[in-house]
């Protein structure tokens, strides 16, 4: 969906990125949000494209799953994983950093996006163990 508003005298597109998650519509979000040419993709959770949960009790897959969602919403919003500026990756729990770590490297060890991981105390649902965000910088 593309709407358009004005910010600091510019008319500037809004693209929306629309979830698959079954938490979408209850929460009413995007996947992703496209203004100008910076791309957000909200926290990504390891479920696969019919709502199934992905990768119970292992990171690494749940990891995976979650950079191949963010990396179809990019996509639909005009980016690539290589345009990736910045992840956040929320743990449950913290001594899963380095599995996590490896698997963020194999899609981002190239282009080095500055990164934040942390540990939160749950998601909505309890056999997540992930959730990444991402933000992206495409070329006008």
């Amino acid at each position: 969906m593309d709407s358009m508003f004005f910010s600091q005298g510019v008319f500037m597109s809004r693209v929306l990125v629309p979830s698959k998650s079954p938490y979408a519509s209850i929460l009413g979000f995007s996947r992703a949000v496209k203004v100008g040419n910076f791309i957000s993709v909200g926290g990504t959770a390891p479920i696969d494209d019919n709502g199934k949960n992905v990768g119970i009790n292992n990171p690494a897959e749940q990891t995976r799953q979650c950079i191949k969602t963010i990396e179809i919403a990019l996509k639909e919003a005009g980016a690539t994983l290589n345009d990736v500026v910045r992840t956040r990756m929320l743990l449950t729990n913290i001594d899963n950093w380095k599995e996590v770590a490896e698997v963020r490297g194999e899609y981002f060890k190239d282009i080095r996006p500055v990164d934040t991981v942390m540990q939160v105390s749950k998601f909505i649902n309890p056999e997540w163990l992930i959730e990444i965000e991402v933000d992206a910088v495409v070329q006008s």
